[in-house]
């Protein structure tokens, strides 16, 4: 969702609260769960609550173009976004995406609005969800931006980095780079031929 659809929350939190370690994210930390501890321990220290959070998330926009490429790539095919945010964060994000489905995590809030823990689904995630959909027979087309998107991008039929950071192109150079949404309807598109 986030780099692909969305702009990221966490450096929207980062802006918001002047906080720069909040800016990292999985295109700069590719241990998710090393990331996510060191996010928890910044809310913590800061009393930063899912409120501060949730406002956040909704002063945000899709992406220049996003629903736009959605709703096309809706009309030709089933698709669900896979991301590592939380059901605490999405929902208004979602509301502007038009209501995609969306698998994702949960935090734990504390009576105060305390961010206390984040729980994954399970772990590798987004490999799972691809595994499961090719065990009924799909045949998958996976768009990543990051490194926790990478284990997903392998176990696709197609996988395509989209306007990923220099370091996640130089240490996966297999897959092919797209850099806007015209790219990726193209590539797509050609996929989708006959």
């Amino acid at each position: 969702m986030e780099g692909v659809y969305t702009p990221e929350i966490w450096i929207g939190v980062a802006e918001k609260t002047g906080i720069p370690e909040l800016r990292l994210t999985t295109r700069d930390i590719s241990d998710y769960n090393v990331l996510m501890k060191k996010r928890l321990s910044i809310l913590s220290e800061n009393r930063i609550t899912i409120d501060d959070i949730q406002g956040v998330v909704a002063s945000l926009d899709p992406l220049p173009g996003a629903l736009d490429f959605l709703n096309w790539l809706r009309s030709r095919m089933p698709v669900i976004i896979v991301s590592d945010t939380y059901t605490q964060f999405a929902g208004p994000l979602m509301e502007k995406l038009g209501w995609p489905t969306l698998f994702c995590h949960t935090l734990t809030i504390g009576d105060d609005g305390a961010v206390l823990d984040y729980n994954l689904r399970q772990p590798d995630a987004k490999r799972k969800t691809v595994h499961a959909l090719k065990a009924l027979n799909y045949d998958i087309i996976a768009v990543g931006d990051s490194y926790n998107d990478i284990s997903m991008l392998h176990a696709a039929d197609t996988g395509i980095l989209f306007n990923p950071p220099e370091t996640v192109v130089a240490d996966y150079p297999d897959f092919p780079v797209v850099r806007d949404y015209a790219g990726l309807q193209d590539r797509i598109s050609r996929l989708l031929e006959p």
